[in-house]
């Protein structure tokens, strides 16, 4: 059974059904990656938080409210807006809505009031943020959690005033579909026929995020007017197990790891190479 989600922009928002507790919070507000039905493992690096990307692997994001009221969320992937692809500010972020103690997956890019296509992780060099043209913030993943702003309690003296405008059906429908920007190419050639390809760089190998299979879920716009101060903001950081020697996170024999543990004093006398 597949589950049915709301969203806001301007005034209207997505809501979602879900089930299980996410790892990473921040004041109880949750995210978390699921690959394989499990949550993936994380890695507190620093100020950071980590986790493996799993090359070809499919992921879903899994949110949690834990909130008696309804929350806003902006959900970014490689610094993309997971509804509409598109780098904004968070206050500007079109939005999911979860209800009061709501957990939701969110199992990839909305391309349509219907549809989203799969997470999956990949090189920087086969993902969506390279077909859309911005792989700044590649390997990162973001919610930030926005209460519902308390409703305006008028005087009992003053008339009550006329009851908002309803945005029609074909705003709400005209801005879910400026989501569906296309079938993404999911391959080299594909990408080549956009265009020239630039030489093959370091960054292009680093863990980024896909654009896969077509699955059914259907979204519904509704209204929300979010308090402007974000309740609660958490980010995580993705890169292959690699890098993640590389960086310090896991350990590994990788030559840079290997060289940053380096050390000034070893030997009582110089070597002699004959």
């Amino acid at each position: 059974m597949h589950k049915r989600g709301w969203l806001a922009a301007a005034g209207l928002g997505l809501f979602l059904a879900g089930a299980g507790l996410p790892a990473s919070e921040r004041g109880r507000f949750e995210l978390s990656v699921i690959v394989d039905g499990s949550t993936a493992a994380e890695y507190p690096f620093r100020d950071r938080t980590y986790i493996e990307a799993l090359r070809g692997k499919s992921f879903s994001l899994r949110l949690h409210n834990p909130t008696g009221e309804r929350v806003a969320v902006a959900l970014s992937v490689d610094g993309l807006n997971v509804i509409d692809a598109r780098r904004t500010t968070t206050g500007a972020a079109t939005k999911w809505i979860l209800g009061p103690g709501q957990t939701a997956d969110i199992p990839g890019w909305q391309v349509s009031g219907q549809t989203s296509r799969r997470f999956f992780f990949t090189e920087t060099a086969r993902s969506y943020a390279k077909w859309i043209g911005d792989t700044r913030n590649v390997g990162v993943i973001e919610a930030v959690f926005f209460r519902e702003k308390a409703p305006r309690v008028a005087p009992l003296w003053v008339a009550p005033s006329a009851p908002p405008r309803e945005l029609s059906r074909d705003s709400a429908a005209g801005a879910a579909g400026e989501t569906a920007r296309g079938e993404a190419p999911q391959n080299k050639a594909s990408a080549e026929a956009r265009g020239s390809v630039s030489p093959m760089r370091e960054s292009d190998s680093f863990a980024a995020t896909g654009i896969g299979e077509r699955t059914e879920f259907p979204v519904q716009w509704v209204r929300f007017e979010e308090d402007p101060v974000p309740a609660a903001s958490i980010a995580l950081r993705y890169e292959f197990r690699r890098e993640l020697a590389r960086l310090g996170v896991l350990p590994g024999e990788d030559e840079l790891y290997a060289r940053d543990r380096g050390r000034g004093f070893d030997r009582s006398y110089a070597p002699d190479p004959h």
